[in-house]
């Protein structure tokens, strides 16, 4: 499931940077950020789903 910054949460996951592949954990119906360490705003994956 690809993803940007900015975008509404459909579920609560660990989304994975696509530039730095670090994970950034956003629940559920809150907006996702920017990677802080690398400023990219696409993301690959979601993992660790509850």
């Amino acid at each position: 499931m690809a993803a940007h910054a900015g975008e509404t949460a459909q579920e609560t996951g660990d989304f994975r940077c696509e530039r730095c592949h670090q994970a950034t954990h956003v629940t559920k119906g809150h907006k996702i950020p920017k990677r802080p360490h690398c400023g990219s705003t696409s993301f690959d994956t979601r993992r660790n789903e509850p």
